[in-house]
């Protein structure tokens, strides 16, 4: 299938929009062109468990691929999120979008040790292997996660996998939004088995995971109560499930340096991953949202719904924009793939 994909590309005239399971069409600019459809290059290539190492083509499902390293006690360490049941392993590296143990396991982008591409004149191209050192230099294999597929179709990957941790416990407490980033930060710094948190209306959620010992350790420090339904809370955060992202008001991401103050914009929000992230629904004006994140050493991304008129991502200084300009020209000389998805020239 590599070869007709190939053929597909070197023959168009009109740009061409990457589609497997488009379970993200809804994430960067609205784009028009013929699809490609890839959803049809799926499969598990090799998995070697006791290497904590696993290759697929990038069509296939992301539950599939969860469901195999789950009967050999692994998973994702990115925990990424799905949005859907249509969700296919190379989308999600093409978004770069990680779930709630992003900061204390590592981004999508870190779990990558190879990648195989077409890049826009239909060359097939390899790119690392299936060992972490192998890795060195230019890496452009971990240069295509979060390209949104303007740099390449992505049709193969090997990742990194980690063990299942032995417990997971939930814990939560009433704080204000003040405390609760003040107690995210500190924590942060202290040797504790903490693998994801969230702070919505009052109430700051951490789950620990490891060894039950470490855990129970942990609860004994902390405090706070314990909270049941820790998997299914997590995996609806994770997935925008929650009464939080439903409606119409536009869903904007915040990334920002963890100790970055409560949010002075109006709206609803969470905060997860200790403070870094920080997810607002707000009506609010594009510019005074992206001037907030700017000041406080961040910036901001409108994930979902309003109007992308003011660009789905934050706008990128000139002299950056330069070299991101030249990546594209090296990976897709004529413009084929997604253009427009990121930047308006891009």
């Amino acid at each position: 299938m590599i070869e007709a994909l190939g053929e597909r590309i070197r023959a168009t005239q009109t740009p061409l929009v990457i589609r497997a399971g488009g379970s993200k069409d809804f994430y960067g600019q609205q784009i028009e062109g013929d699809i490609l459809d890839v959803s049809g290059h799926r499969g598990i290539v090799s998995y070697e468990p006791g290497e904590l190492v696993l290759t697929a083509k990038c069509g296939t499902p992301l539950a599939e691929i969860e469901a195999l390293l789950d009967r050999h006690g692994q998973m994702l360490g990115f925990e990424p999120p799905h949005f859907g049941t249509a969700s296919t392993l190379g989308g999600t590296l093409a978004c770069g979008l990680s779930g709630p143990r992003r900061p204390h396991a590592g981004s999508a982008r870190d779990f990558v040790l190879g990648m195989e591409i077409l890049d826009g004149t239909g060359q097939h191209l390899k790119f690392g292997g299936q060992v972490i050192k192998n890795v060195a230099g230019y890496d452009a294999s971990r240069l295509m996660v979060g390209s949104l597929g303007t740099l390449g179709v992505l049709v193969q990957a090997s990742l990194k996998v980690l063990p299942k941790p032995q417990s997971e416990l939930t814990l939560q407490f009433e704080l204000d939004e003040t405390t609760a980033l003040k107690r995210m930060n500190e924590w942060s710094g202290q040797p504790l088995p903490v693998s994801a948190s969230l702070w919505q209306s009052g109430i700051l959620s951490l789950r620990l995971s490891g060894a039950s010992s470490a855990i129970m350790r942990a609860q004994a420090k902390l405090g706070g109560d314990h909270h049941l339904n820790g998997p299914d809370f997590w995996r609806q955060h994770r997935d925008h499930e929650t009464a939080f992202f439903s409606g119409d008001l536009p869903l904007w991401r915040l990334s920002l340096p963890p100790s970055a103050p409560p949010s002075s914009l109006a709206g609803k929000q969470i905060i997860t991953w200790g403070g870094a992230e920080r997810w607002l629904k707000t009506d609010a004006d594009a510019a005074e949202i992206r001037a907030w994140a700017a000041a406080h050493g961040g910036h901001a991304t409108l994930f979902m719904g309003g109007h992308k008129a003011a660009g789905a991502f934050h706008p990128l200084p000139r002299a950056l924009m330069k070299y991101h300009l030249r990546l594209k020209g090296q990976f897709d000389p004529r413009g084929m793939l997604n253009r427009g998805r990121m930047y308006p020239d891009f």
